[in-house]
Protein backbone atom coordinates (compact mmCIF):
# COMPACT_ATOMS: atom_id res chain seq x y z
CA UNK A 1 0.00 0.00 0.00
CA UNK A 2 1.14 3.88 -0.81
CA UNK A 3 0.51 6.23 1.95
CA UNK A 4 0.72 9.89 1.77
CA UNK A 5 1.41 12.60 4.29
CA UNK A 6 1.86 16.35 3.57
CA UNK A 7 3.40 18.42 6.43
CA UNK A 8 4.45 22.36 6.44
CA UNK A 9 1.33 24.22 6.17
CA UNK A 10 0.36 26.82 8.07
CA UNK A 11 -0.33 30.31 8.82
CA UNK A 12 1.78 33.12 6.31
CA UNK A 13 1.45 36.81 5.51
CA UNK A 14 0.67 37.97 2.25
CA UNK A 15 3.95 37.75 0.21
CA UNK A 16 5.76 35.07 2.63
CA UNK A 17 6.97 31.65 1.65
CA UNK A 18 5.98 27.81 2.74
CA UNK A 19 7.37 24.68 1.87
CA UNK A 20 5.38 21.86 1.95
CA UNK A 21 6.50 18.28 2.03
CA UNK A 22 4.81 15.02 0.96
CA UNK A 23 6.51 11.70 2.74
CA UNK A 24 5.39 9.04 0.79
CA UNK A 25 5.33 4.93 2.14
CA UNK A 26 4.63 1.83 0.68
CA UNK A 27 4.96 0.94 -3.11
CA UNK A 28 7.88 2.20 -5.06
CA UNK A 29 8.14 6.09 -5.17
CA UNK A 30 10.42 6.76 -8.22
CA UNK A 31 7.52 4.89 -10.36
CA UNK A 32 4.83 7.62 -9.91
CA UNK A 33 4.11 10.76 -11.09
CA UNK A 34 3.18 12.90 -8.23
CA UNK A 35 1.20 16.30 -7.96
CA UNK A 36 -0.03 19.00 -5.88
CA UNK A 37 -3.64 20.26 -5.72
CA UNK A 38 -5.12 22.49 -3.66
CA UNK A 39 -9.17 23.14 -2.38
CA UNK A 40 -10.39 26.03 -1.08
CA UNK A 41 -13.31 25.96 1.01
CA UNK A 42 -16.71 26.28 -1.26
CA UNK A 43 -14.37 25.57 -3.95
CA UNK A 44 -13.53 22.68 -6.83
CA UNK A 45 -10.44 21.01 -6.05
CA UNK A 46 -7.51 22.69 -8.60
CA UNK A 47 -4.36 21.60 -10.35
CA UNK A 48 -1.32 22.86 -8.86
CA UNK A 49 1.83 21.24 -10.11
CA UNK A 50 2.82 18.33 -11.32
CA UNK A 51 6.45 16.20 -11.70
CA UNK A 52 7.91 13.31 -13.66
CA UNK A 53 9.20 9.96 -12.27
CA UNK A 54 12.73 11.37 -12.65
CA UNK A 55 12.11 14.75 -11.52
CA UNK A 56 12.83 15.95 -15.34
CA UNK A 57 9.85 17.37 -16.69
CA UNK A 58 7.45 19.74 -14.24
CA UNK A 59 4.14 21.81 -14.96
CA UNK A 60 2.14 24.44 -12.94
CA UNK A 61 -1.22 26.00 -13.26
CA UNK A 62 -0.97 29.30 -15.03
CA UNK A 63 -2.01 30.60 -11.32
CA UNK A 64 1.04 29.38 -9.62
CA UNK A 65 3.44 29.55 -12.17
CA UNK A 66 6.80 31.83 -11.37
CA UNK A 67 5.96 31.38 -7.63
CA UNK A 68 5.82 27.86 -6.98
CA UNK A 69 8.37 24.76 -7.59
CA UNK A 70 7.69 21.43 -7.21
CA UNK A 71 10.77 19.22 -6.54
CA UNK A 72 11.19 15.71 -5.61
CA UNK A 73 14.02 13.58 -4.10
CA UNK A 74 13.65 9.53 -4.90
CA UNK A 75 16.10 8.79 -2.73
CA UNK A 76 14.27 10.28 0.22
CA UNK A 77 10.48 9.56 -0.76
CA UNK A 78 9.59 12.76 -0.52
CA UNK A 79 8.32 15.51 -2.93
CA UNK A 80 8.06 19.05 -2.17
CA UNK A 81 6.33 22.07 -3.19
CA UNK A 82 8.02 25.42 -2.64
CA UNK A 83 5.51 28.60 -2.49
CA UNK A 84 6.76 31.68 -2.65
CA UNK A 85 4.99 35.53 -2.93
CA UNK A 86 2.09 33.93 -1.55
CA UNK A 87 -1.32 35.41 -1.93
CA UNK A 88 -4.64 35.05 -0.09
CA UNK A 89 -6.12 33.38 -2.80
CA UNK A 90 -3.83 30.79 -2.46
CA UNK A 91 -5.31 29.83 0.91
CA UNK A 92 -6.55 26.50 0.49
CA UNK A 93 -6.25 22.32 1.34
CA UNK A 94 -2.74 21.52 0.16
CA UNK A 95 -2.99 17.66 -1.04
CA UNK A 96 -0.15 15.45 -2.19
CA UNK A 97 -0.80 12.84 -4.67
CA UNK A 98 0.91 9.58 -6.55
CA UNK A 99 -0.31 8.35 -9.99
CA UNK A 100 0.51 6.48 -12.92
CA UNK A 101 0.09 9.24 -15.91
CA UNK A 102 2.58 11.80 -16.92
CA UNK A 103 1.61 15.19 -16.67
CA UNK A 104 -1.76 14.79 -15.05
CA UNK A 105 -3.80 17.86 -14.55
CA UNK A 106 -6.73 16.70 -13.19
CA UNK A 107 -7.49 15.06 -9.45
CA UNK A 108 -9.00 11.80 -11.48
CA UNK A 109 -5.60 10.93 -13.19
CA UNK A 110 -3.69 10.09 -9.62
CA UNK A 111 -4.20 7.07 -7.80
CA UNK A 112 -3.15 7.59 -3.98
CA UNK A 113 -3.89 10.56 -2.07
CA UNK A 114 -2.53 12.50 1.63
CA UNK A 115 -4.73 13.90 3.97
CA UNK A 116 -4.10 17.38 3.28
CA UNK A 117 -2.59 20.13 4.74
CA UNK A 118 -3.95 23.53 5.24
CA UNK A 119 -1.93 26.72 4.19
CA UNK A 120 -3.79 30.32 5.35
CA UNK A 121 -2.77 33.45 3.43
CA UNK A 122 -3.39 36.45 5.37
CA UNK A 123 -2.46 39.70 7.03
Amino acid sequence: QVQLVESGGGLVQPGGSLRLSCATSGGTFSSYNMGWFRQALGKEREFVATISRSGGSTHYANSVKGRFTISRDNAKNTVALQMNSLKPEDTAEYYCAAGPTPAGYVASQYTYWGQGTQVTVSS
